[in-house]
């Protein structure tokens, strides 16, 4: 597969030859989803917790006699019936870990990126070097390469401090390391921009 190689000013400078079996699979929807689903479950805390009846403070005496009121029974102001009471089966700390396979995880990322392929919305960056922060030169790439605006994922060979650091005020707009993505980072991002010497290194991670 070949895709135009841009340049920092949205000028096509060349072709770049991508590794068919990264880029351009059938597309796996179950790896997809399973990936996605286990990203999203792996993103809470599980720290939801509620007081059952033993863990609430007071209640320890006998709001009234057994016999004789003409009311229900009742042994603790703390009873899940009433009000301050304790939660019956409430929730409790626990983990939402989800295994997925290795080579599903592998699967679902080639089949994320050769979905946007498809779509025409990954594009090569032949190289953007920043010497200081300036959110107006990645808006101004973007704007070169006629996709501001829109959701973008911009992925680097390694991680840049100064490209994230200056693309992180931009709406909609991430930078990360090649290696350090996953599916669901490309699913949620309309286009992806790719910088040129990060090619090999996800090639060489999805081979």
């Amino acid at each position: 597969m070949q895709l135009d190689l841009y340049n920092k000013s949205g000028e096509i400078v060349g072709k770049v030859e991508l590794n068919d079996g990264v880029f351009g699979i059938e597309p796996n929807e179950y790896a997809i989803h399973q990936s996605v689903v286990a990203y999203l479950a792996h993103q809470r805390q599980g720290t939801h917790k509620s007081k059952d009846r033993s863990e609430i403070s007071g209640g320890g005496k006998k709001p009234w006699k057994q016999k004789g009121r003409g009311t229900a029974r009742a042994g603790s102001t703390r009873s899940p019936l009433w009000v301050g009471g304790g939660s019956v089966h409430g929730p409790h700390p626990h983990g939402y870990n989800l295994k997925v396979p290795v080579k599903v995880k592998r699967l679902a990322k080639k089949s994320a990126f050769s979905i946007r392929a498809t779509e025409s919305n990954i594009k090569i960056l032949s190289e953007f070097e920043m010497n200081n922060y300036k959110t107006s030169e990645v808006m101004n790439l973007l704007k070169n390469l006629k996709i501001d605006g829109q959701s973008t994922l911009i992925l680097t060979n390694e991680l840049d401090k100064q490209f994230y650091m200056s693309a992180r005020n931009i709406p909609k707009v991430d930078v990360f390391p090649a290696e350090k993505i996953s599916a669901y980072d490309i699913m949620t991002h309309k286009n992806v921009v790719i910088l040129k010497d990060a090619i090999s290194t996800i090639e060489e991670v999805l081979k």
